[in-house]
């Protein structure tokens, strides 16, 4: 560790396209907006014979999903609206139990929530004193809420390229890309899939670097039964509305080492004294800060969704399993792969990469309208982050221009040293995502999004003159 550490409508109808922390397709949007209890007695006879629906053909399916986020008015009401009368609105008691639970739930010693997952990211890299002129390694398959903060604290992001079997940053590329500049590693749980931890802590313990964990999307997946998130000098996480815990808008900061996370509270709290980061006493004002402070109304509605996060991941888990188990058949569908060591995920998402070759040629796009034409609500996922202009954008800015070589800002070698194209191929030709709520469906449901899939497949060649 570096020297100077201490010793990130229903269920899509609530969210906007930017804030999923995941690129959705409009049709995506559409299809999980159904209300699933108005539609439930609706059932389709399935038939391999049946022309596919994108070409006229009946649908596999023809109900809605589950929607999120889900709340139960009877068992969830009460705390939230005892906080609302009481006009104590601002961070107090609830808050703090709110973290106290978070915390447990993880197995941290220490939790801090803040205004969301990006602005926890922001917080942990600042009081590990990443900084201007520093660079930090992250990987390409990811939301923009991993970049941006790396760009805000005046660092420079430098990409990994991925293991496109587990859709993780693939830990025998990261050496190559360290420099003397090098101070941090974001490892990214992208998907609710846990990327390979114990390689990573190791290479960053050899190079001295800090390891701060985007767990946005990873709420209480494990690798040896240890919550990600715990395992580097800080882990970060999402509560946004589309999350598996759902408050919003709120993030939270987890760790072990009291004096960074007493860091971290004043810095979110405007740079107040609080605790070992006190320093001197009237002293005012202590480092700089910022005001990420949560609500006692958002840490009311994430107690209550937390009494339901562990079997929403339990039956996440199952469906993920027997839905694998039955499309990793299909010429052409090849599932996420989790290491040998993850004894749980959180399946954010349900990824499976797409092989056309295996459908006669036909192409992503069309695979994945036919899909939805057959009620399987379905999206590519991620753009390249690593070649966009806001990256550009942040380089002609002053503050760049006078913290880096002109050399290093050049756009066109900047993408140059950080093409990864493993990650180019998921992004431009073979992701495919379900969202997690389909995974709270039954098992009868994981059979109508296999069939779909065996259904295109099975006529893949009628659907190659689709537009």
């Amino acid at each position: 560790m570096p020297s100077n550490h201490f010793s990130r409508r229903e269920f899509l109808k609530r969210n906007s396209l930017t804030g999923l922390g995941a690129v959705l397709t409009p049709t995506l949007l559409a299809k999980t907006n159904e209300n699933q209890a108005t539609k439930s007695s609706v059932t389709t006879s399935f038939s391999l014979a049946e022309p596919p629906a994108l070409l006229g053909g009946k649908p596999v399916r023809s109900k809605g999903w589950p929607t999120w986020p889900i709340w139960k008015p009877e068992t969830d009401e009460k705390q939230l609206l005892e906080v609302i009368r009481s006009g104590v609105w601002s961070r107090a008691a609830v808050v703090n139990e709110f973290e106290v639970k978070w915390a447990e739930t993880v197995g941290a010693k220490r939790s801090l929530a803040v205004m969301n997952g990006t602005n926890a990211l922001i917080t942990a890299l600042m009081q590990l004193d990443i900084r201007g002129g520093d660079e930090v390694l992250i990987p390409p398959y990811t939301f923009i809420g991993t970049v941006a903060p790396v760009i805000a604290t005046g660092a420079m992001p430098v990409f990994v390229d991925v293991d496109p079997e587990t859709f993780q940053i693939d830990p025998a590329k990261i050496e190559a890309k360290i420099t003397p500049r090098t101070k941090a590693i974001i490892p990214v749980h992208i998907l609710g899939l846990p990327a390979n931890m114990p390689q990573i802590l190791a290479i960053a313990k050899k190079h001295n670097l800090a390891v701060i964990e985007d767990a946005c999307q990873a709420h209480m997946a494990e690798i040896n039964h240890q919550k990600v998130g715990t395992f580097g000098d800080a882990g970060c996480f999402s509560f946004q509305n589309s999350k598996n815990l759902a408050i919003g808008e709120a993030g939270a900061i987890v760790s072990n080492n009291d004096l960074f996370m007493d860091r971290c509270f004043s810095y979110h709290n405007y740079g107040n004294p609080f605790g070992m980061a006190s320093g001197v006493i009237g002293a005012g004002t202590i480092i700089q800060g910022n005001k990420q402070r949560i609500t006692e109304y958002q840490a009311a509605i994430g107690l209550a969704q937390l009494k339901r996060l562990d079997a929403e991941t339990t039956l996440r888990n199952e469906n993920a399993a027997y839905l694998k188990a039955k499309i990793e058949k299909i010429p052409g569908i090849v599932p996420y792969k989790l290491y040998d060591n993850v004894t749980r995920a959180a399946f954010h998402l349900f990824p499976f990469r797409y092989k056309k070759e295996g459908f006669k040629g036909l192409s992503r796009d069309t695979f994945l309208k036919a899909l939805s034409a057959e009620g399987i609500p379905c999206s590519k996922g991620y753009a390249t982050l690593n070649n966009m202009p806001y990256l550009n954008d942040a380089f002609q800015s002053k503050n760049f221009q006078k913290m880096y070589p002109k050399a290093q800002l050049d756009f066109k070698s900047y993408v140059e040293r950080n093409h990864c194209p493993q990650n180019d191929r998921l992004c431009n030709e073979e992701a495919v995502w379900f969202t997690q709520n389909m995974l709270l469906g039954t098992k009868a449901d994981m059979d109508e999004i296999a069939n779909a899939i065996e259904k295109i497949y099975t006529h893949a060649d009628k659907l190659l003159s689709t537009k």
